[in-house]
């Protein structure tokens, strides 16, 4: 039996998960900062963009925006492709 801990996947899917975890936390910190930043006031002191509070806006919206370019750049630049087969000359 080979040991797991000397296979390089091993090494690539940890750091690929320590990425993933980073963007959940920049995710809940970007929607943290807006959403109770500006949405920490009265309603009647609230600006609007089309009709919608900023603090949505740029909590939801924005956010979910931000993610989605960040995300798709790390998956393309930094995330390497991984067989998950059994490696040649090995046994199954």
């Amino acid at each position: 039996m080979k040991n797991n801990s000397s296979d390089p996947r091993y090494k690539i899917a940890h750091r690929e998960a320590l990425i993933g975890v980073g963007l959940a936390l920049i995710n809940f910190i970007w929607w943290f900062a807006f959403a109770y930043g500006l949405g920490d006031r009265s309603p009647e002191d609230y600006t609007y963009i089309l009709g919608l509070p900023s603090w949505f806006v740029y909590s939801c919206i924005g956010g979910f925006i931000l993610m989605a370019v960040l995300v798709t750049f790390v998956v393309t630049v930094w995330f390497k492709e991984v067989p998950f087969d059994q490696e040649e000359g090995g046994q199954e």
